[in-house]
Order: structure tokens, then C-alpha cells, then sequence
């Protein structure tokens, strides 16, 4: 016996099946569409949602610099106080200066992301404190060799830091945080101004002086 099939007659009087009707065909249409939607597109941020997993390593590496930034405005203090050439004893001056500024720039930064300013201990700075401490403890005072063994512990600072900003303005960009991105951007520039003026004031002088002690 031969197998009914079920249909009916459309508005133009044409017999469809009853499965594969308009509405039918409609619907999986929507279905297909909403699928599609769903998927992210190239370039979304959807990686920006505070739950994100890429938005928790940003924020975590923010509280990392930020704890770093205020360790390092104390041990600025002690490396002037032990630094003997002028022009370097004003470089470090100068750094802990931006460095406070570069505090207060990271609090703008957690704001502008709807986030509370906190710390998370950085071990790589603490390491680089340790050893910049330890650096003034095992030279002489009052000498050349002391200074350039202190540009050499500043340059690990500051090179770490521009490590850390540059990291950090980067994932900023890519999450679309432009106002933080700029932030970050302007304390990277001036931790690339440090490194520069310490390379300086060694080449200049320090390292020569130091060499003939």
C-alpha cells in the first residue's frame, strides 16, 4: 500500500508538505541566525566582561605593579641617600617623584574599570629591592663603585617596570580600556626616561670614576 503523505495547499494553491511549511522554514531560519549571533566575532570584546579570565590577569597584574610602585618609593629614598655622584642622587629624586605620580596614575587606572585600588605582593620587585639593599650594604660609602652598583639595581627596577606597563597598556588596548591604556602608556614612557638618564650618568662619568677607584 502506498504511503499518504500528509499536506496542504498554500495561498497560491500549491500543496506543500506540512513539515516544510513557511512558518517552518522560517523558524529553522531564526534558529540558524541566532546561532550565528551567538558566535564571537573577530575583534569582539567579549574578553572584557569583569568574569573574564583575561580581565582577572589584568586586574591581578595591576595590583601587582601597584604594590611594587609603593614599595619602591622607600627604597628610592634610601638608594639617594646612598648615591654620592649629584647628577645621580637628583635621577633617583626624580624617579621616586614620578613614581608617586605613577601611584596615584595606576588609581586612576583601577578606576576608570570600575575597580577598588588594592595591592598583591609582588615577588619579583621585593626580590629587586632585596638585592638593590644588599648592593649598598657591600660596597663603600662616599665611593664611585657604590654609585654604579646603584644605577645597576635601578636599571632592573625600572627595566622590570617597563616590562610590567607595557604588558599591562597592551592588554589594556586589546580589552578596549583606552583611558587606562593611556595612563599606563604615560608611566611607560617615563620609566624608558629613567633608564635612559641612568645609562647616561653612568657612560658620562660614574663608571670612569668608579674604574680609577
Amino acid at each position: 500500500m502506498a504511503t499518504k503523505i500528509q499536506a496542504k495547499t498554500g495561498t497560491n494553491g500549491t500543496a506543500t508538505k506540512q513539515n516544510g511549511s513557511p512558518k517552518s522554514v522560517a523558524a529553522k531560519n531564526t534558529v540558524v541566525v541566532t546561532r550565528s549571533a551567538s558566535r564571537a566575532k573577530p575583534g569582539s570584546k567579549k574578553q572584557d566582561m569583569p568574569n573574564s579570565r583575561f580581565h582577572k590577569l589584568f586586574v591581578d597584574e595591576l595590583k601587582d605593579i601597584y604594590w611594587a610602585a609603593k614599595a619602591l618609593v622607600k627604597t628610592l629614598g634610601k638608594m639617594q641617600k646612598a648615591a654620592t655622584s649629584d647628577e645621580l642622587t637628583k635621577a633617583i629624586s626624580d624617579h621616586q617623584e614620578v613614581t608617586r605620580e605613577q601611584i596615584t596614575r595606576l588609581e586612576q587606572v583601577f578606576e576608570s574599570i570600575d575597580q577598588e585600588p588594592k595591592t598583591k605582593k609582588c615577588e619579583a620587585m621585593a626580590g629587586l629591592i632585596t638585592e638593590s639593599q644588599e648592593v649598598v650594604d657591600d660596597t663603600d660609602e662616599d665611593s664611585a663603585v657604590r654609585d654604579v652598583a646603584i644605577i645597576i639595581c635601578s636599571q632592573k627596577i625600572a627595566h622590570y617596570q617597563i616590562a610590567a606597563y607595557g604588558s599591562l597598556r597592551t592588554l589594556a588596548n586589546v580589552m578596549g580600556h583606552t583611558e587606562a591604556a593611556d595612563f599606563l602608556a604615560e608611566s611607560l614612557s617615563e620609566e624608558k626616561e629613567a633608564d635612559n638618564l641612568l645609562t647616561m650618568i653612568a657612560e658620562s662619568s660614574v663608571n670612569e670614576e668608579a674604574s680609577a677607584e
